[in-house]
């Protein structure tokens, strides 16, 4: 996958905010540090940045940093005492019953499969919030807003209601998103063509965030638009998916 440098959405001398492009790791690999990741190009540019939370490799959206020690705990007790506000959109498979909704469902470990993630009694308290804000014939375009930070809660929330994030090769049924799939009748390829993925990554974008800013204490909203293939995506299901 191709990867893009990040977009700078706010910045002063306290606090940095970028959105984080697709397939990118938000902080230093444990094993592998040598891979590209945000931080590493944050402190290339901005001499040190302090991480206050992350995204999976695979998720694109806004993420916060800060730019002095002080800004990094102030920034922290916000995450960690819950008092941001934190907006995703995920593209996913079918069409809740309901519009909008609660999923309050511990998650922890799963017991036999290692790097995922289930919906457990003996789990960490977990609540996401979600709003559909389109059906399409197959899919839902929803907002997901979580009040916790446990790994993976998007993605297993959504599949622990019978709608996986479209493409997600670990929760859900596919790893990539094709056009041939909603567009069914009259879509051909050449006899040597190989069709090309719109989307290879998770179908879930952070793009709206608040908090206070760290020295200020003033009431910020950031937002990311959208990545060019999560755009793509949607714009085909406008056209032949509906």
């Amino acid at each position: 996958m191709t990867q893009h440098k990040p977009d700078i959405i706010f910045q002063d001398e306290h606090l940095l905010v970028a959105s984080k492009p697709p397939g990118l790791l938000s902080i230093p690999d444990r094993f592998a540090p040598e891979k590209p990741n945000l931080m590493a190009q944050l402190n290339a540019v901005f001499g040190k940045v302090w991480v206050v939370h992350r995204l999976d490799r695979e998720t694109s959206g806004l993420l916060c940093w800060a730019l002095t020690e002080e800004a990094h705990k102030s920034l922290s007790l916000q995450f960690q005492n819950r008092e941001t506000e934190k907006h995703y959109l995920a593209l996913v498979d079918g069409r809740p019953a309901s519009e909008s909704g609660e999923i309050r469902q511990a998650i922890g470990e799963h017991p036999t499969i290692k790097g995922k993630m289930c919906v457990i009694k003996s789990g960490k308290p977990a609540l996401t919030y979600y709003q559909v804000i389109q059906y399409f014939r197959q899919f839902s375009l929803i907002d997901a807003k979580i009040e916790t930070g446990r790994t993976h809660q998007i993605r297993v929330h959504l599949e622990s209601i019978g709608h996986p994030l479209a493409v997600d090769p670990l929760y859900g049924q596919r790893s990539a998103f094709f056009l041939s799939e909603i567009k069914q009748k009259g879509y051909q390829l050449g006899k040597f063509q190989e069709e090309k993925a719109l989307m290879e990554r998770l179908s879930l974008h952070a793009w709206k965030l608040k908090l206070k800013h760290p020295a200020t204490e003033e009431e910020m909203s950031f937002e990311a638009p959208l990545p060019k293939d999560f755009r793509a995506v949607l714009n085909q299901l406008e056209k032949w998916g509906r």
